[in-house]
């Protein structure tokens, strides 16, 4: 296959919320308590979000995108200094015809990857209220207004079921096609799969189609590392988040009580899948007479469950890729996760190419994987909006000639706001 004929969905991107979405989303009444910006405490040049009496600003890893790597860090980061498309949705548009991405999901920042940061805190009316002024910006006003550029993907208010279970259906009506979940909601203090917490909230996405995403992120405190541990020695195996999170899903029962609820694998990578299957199925083999275990649905084997029940995604890895058939092709995603430190923009679609071509991968299972798997498993069209021949990596680029896509200092982003807002 060309690399110009490719068509690129992301299955993980994510958003910088822009200053005004809640402005525009939260209930008027209650617009005095309404999430504010404000001087981030660690770096009083650079803005963050004051909630609750809680302070939340970004860090540069979540908006590294274009800046020289010497300029990479956790410190706390601005709207000045970011690269527009991290938080302005036109300009995102542009990115993505840069990098010949047909469409992305967009996880949130300030209210957590899937809202952890929202039910952390104390008042729950209002960390509810953001919670839907979130996703009345993210399901509803950024597709309306890009259409098919974005797969809808939102949140719930996790910590009420009720409320998450109205959250579900609102979202569905708007054309919701996931939402994120905690990969391991006991790291962040609520109940497991398998504890029953979860299931009015699973059987309302099962009724939907709806997918569950899960992101790693709130399982990192599930690695426990020595005291003063490297930032390398977390970043390296955060892979095994998504292990520990798949294997709590499969082994909670869920998919007995919900056959056909969905898990997306979000930035955990595929190469763990095919050893954590094969000992799942030795295990199931050798242990679970004595055991008594029983969580599959009947007749079925781990690997069954896998291909039907999940997805996996991956940015750069090779090796991966060489174990497609165990995982079986069907389960395999692409993801670019723009604006973070891992990101491929804006050189994607060669990077992708070159990898799918080592792995002597065939066109249809470049289809699949750049973009089908994510259709078909989110049941979402692609080419609902826009015609393939517009949709691929040569078209889109074409029309994106004027996208300044060099490497950028902090610096000068500030120097071009700051003129911009003059």
């Amino acid at each position: 296959m060309n690399i110009d004929d490719m068509v690129m969905v992301s299955i993980d991107d994510h958003v910088v919320e822009p200053a005004d979405i809640f402005e525009k989303h939260f209930p008027k009444s209650l617009m005095d308590q309404a999430p504010k910006l404000t001087a981030n405490p660690r770096n009083p040049n650079v803005q963050a979000w004051l909630f609750q009496d809680q302070v939340v600003g970004s860090s540069g890893l979540n908006a590294v995108v274009s800046w020289p790597k010497k300029e990479w860090g956790m410190d706390p980061t601005g709207y000045a200094e970011m690269r527009p498309g991290v938080y302005d949705m036109g300009m995102r548009v542009r990115d993505m015809d840069a990098n010949g991405t047909l469409a992305a999901t967009l996880f949130a920042t300030f209210p957590g990857f899937a809202g952890t940061h929202l039910a952390s805190l104390p008042d729950k009316k209002l960390s509810l209220a953001a919670c839907k002024a979130f996703n009345d910006w993210v399901v509803g006003e950024v597709p309306e207004t890009y259409p098919g550029r974005f797969v809808p993907l939102g949140i719930i208010p996790f910590f009420d079921q009720a409320e998450s279970v109205k959250e579900i259906h609102r979202l569905a009506a708007m054309g919701c096609r996931s939402i994120s979940i905690p990969e391991t909601p006991y790291g962040s203090g609520f109940p497991d799969f398998k504890s029953g917490y979860w299931d009015p909230m699973f059987e309302a996405c099962a009724e939907h189609n709806i997918v569950q995403s899960l992101h790693i992120g709130g399982g990192f405190s599930l690695i426990k590392r020595p005291e003063g541990f490297n930032l390398d020695d977390m970043m390296v195996l955060t892979p095994l988040i998504s292990t520990i999170a798949a294997n709590d899903v499969l082994l909670s029962g869920v998919f007995q009580k919900f056959p056909d609820l969905k898990f997306a694998m979000s930035e955990g990578g595929v190469g763990w899948v095919a050893p954590w299957l094969d000992r799942v199925e030795r295990h199931i083999d050798n242990q679970s007479e004595w055991l008594g275990s029983s969580f599959l649905p009947a007749g079925m084997t781990a690997t069954d469950v896998w291909r039907k029940n999940f997805l996996a995604c991956y940015i750069t890895e090779p090796s991966g890729l060489s174990n497609r058939d165990r995982l079986g092709i069907d389960t395999i995603a692409w993801e670019c996760d723009y604006p973070h430190s891992d990101s491929t923009w804006p050189r994607s679609p060669e990077m992708l190419k070159e990898e799918l071509d080592a792995a002597q991968c065939t066109d249809e299972e470049i289809d699949k994987i750049t973009f089908a798997n994510v259709a078909r498993f989110f049941d979402w069209d692609p080419f609902k909006h826009i015609a393939r021949e517009d949709a691929t990596v040569g078209a889109l680029r074409a029309r994106a000639g004027d996208v300044d896509t060099k490497e950028t200092s902090k610096e000068e982003y500030r120097r071009r706001y700051e003129l911009a807002n003059s």
